[in-house]
């Protein structure tokens, strides 16, 4: 088969059996969920190294978000995941790993002290967001990219409360912010208010006090 070409499937054959799947994972998350709120959820990329400056970074803010008395939640891989979820641990907090099942195997991290396993992308992103009081974005790709701009969206459009949604790193950052400003402003396909529902910064202690002062617990 070329590699521009894929298979239909036959969505007849086992779309009513797949609710029951899909509702077995909403159950299992929340059930387990609310123990860890409130919690940070904090995106990034898998191909971070622990050698890396964002590596550090992210295990700072984690660090400094369980002193502050927040829990942290993770996607539970490797990179930004794993540098968030270890330190959490070592903070004494809650270190929540939601993974993902992808065809191309990626193991869990080692650091989570709570685990959860997702087959569906969006129950995953559900327990995200409902159980995170604001979103901490460190550099990534794709898979971050989708998370923030849902973030920003469901924000906009009021479907969830107003959190603080923080990127951190302002070399990585910044030409999206312009082309942001420069084509999507200048061609009113967004609002001026719609600039303020994130911020960018260059530290996770800069993160964590914009959290601090938005969030009450």
């Amino acid at each position: 088969m070329k590699d521009n070409q894929y298979i239909v499937d036959d969505l007849t054959l086992n779309e009513p059996w797949r609710l029951f799947q899909i509702m077995a994972e909403f159950v299992r998350g929340f059930e387990e969920m609310p123990e860890t709120y409130p919690a940070v959820t904090i995106f990034g990329s898998a191909q971070i190294t622990a050698e890396s400056d964002v590596y550090q970074s992210t295990v700072t803010a984690a660090r400094l978000l369980v002193e502050n008395g927040f829990n942290v939640i993770s996607g539970g891989g490797p990179g930004v995941m794993e540098a968030a979820n270890l330190g959490a641990t070592e903070a004494g907090g809650k270190s929540v790993g939601l993974h993902i099942e992808l065809p191309n195997e990626q193991q869990p991290n080692e650091y989570a002290n709570v685990r959860m396993s997702f087959k569906y992308f969006f129950i995953r992103k559900v327990m995200f967001i409902k159980y995170a009081v604001a979103y901490i974005i460190m550099p990534g790709g794709f898979g971050t990219l989708d998370e923030l701009f849902e973030a920003v969206t469901l924000i906009q459009t009021e479907r969830i409360r107003n959190f603080p949604v923080i990127l951190v790193g302002s070399d990585y950052w910044g030409g999206l912010l312009s082309w942001i400003k420069d084509v999507m402003l200048k061609e009113k396909t967004i609002s001026e208010a719609d600039l303020d529902i994130f911020r960018i910064v260059d530290s996770p202690e800069e993160a964590v006090a914009i959290i601090k002062r938005r969030v009450i617990i």
